[in-house]
């Protein structure tokens, strides 16, 4: 897929006020500061479309944007630790899990994990989740040029036997870097295959 618009349309914390369910949606999450921001730019090879920062929880609201005016790329605040109140953390969570719960045209979620850290009960959590929701998702693996390829490689496959004694059948998954555009068009290539079938079914 070539990526030849890419534009912010809208911030929201109510996923009923997000734009009309008519085109497939594919949704981005993950830990605080797993490099999410990053991802996002070099998917749609935009430097500053989404905003990144140091300073975990930057990401406050459901940020939706339109790509090639035919898909939308939603960027959701990151779960686990922030340096938030409580409360603050317990409105993220509801506003998320409203979204993710509710949005009828979300197609899949694509959930982030650094791919330095071994398998961390905050993630496992919130993918079991998801699975017991019925709702699809991918994981990709960030921040993959911090590691030789052997490294990363060990990694991955340290998290699938870690997943295999939870989950029948494990997600896809992919390895991506931001810093060497790694991992962009399987990502990418497997948001058209979605397309494609969403389209179909119209």
């Amino acid at each position: 897929m070539k990526v030849q618009e890419a534009k912010y349309v809208m911030s929201n914390s109510d996923y009923l006020k997000c734009p009309s369910p008519d085109l497939p949606e594919y949704a981005f999450i993950g830990r605080s500061n797993v490099g999410k921001s990053s991802l996002i730019n070099m998917l749609t090879e935009k430097k500053s479309l989404a905003k990144t920062s140091q300073q975990p929880g930057k990401t406050q609201l459901i940020n939706h944007y339109l790509i090639n005016n035919s898909w939308y790329l939603v960027d959701l605040p990151g779960y686990g630790y922030a340096k938030v109140s409580k409360v603050e953390r317990e409105k993220w969570e509801k506003m998320i899990g409203d979204y993710l719960h509710n949005r009828e045209n979300l197609i899949c979620t694509f959930v982030l994990i650094d791919i330095r850290h071994s398998a961390l009960d905050v993630d496992l959590d919130f993918m079991e989740g998801l699975g017991e929701a019925g709702i699809p998702f991918h994981i990709i693996f960030t921040k993959a040029d911090k590691l030789k390829a052997s490294q990363a490689a060990a990694q991955v496959d340290a998290y699938k036997k870690k997943l295999d004694l939870i989950w029948d059948e494990t997600p896809p998954m992919f390895i991506s870097s931001a810093e060497k555009n790694e991992g962009r068009e399987p990502i990418l290539q497997a948001i058209e295959t979605y397309n494609q079938s969403f389209e179909k079914t119209k």
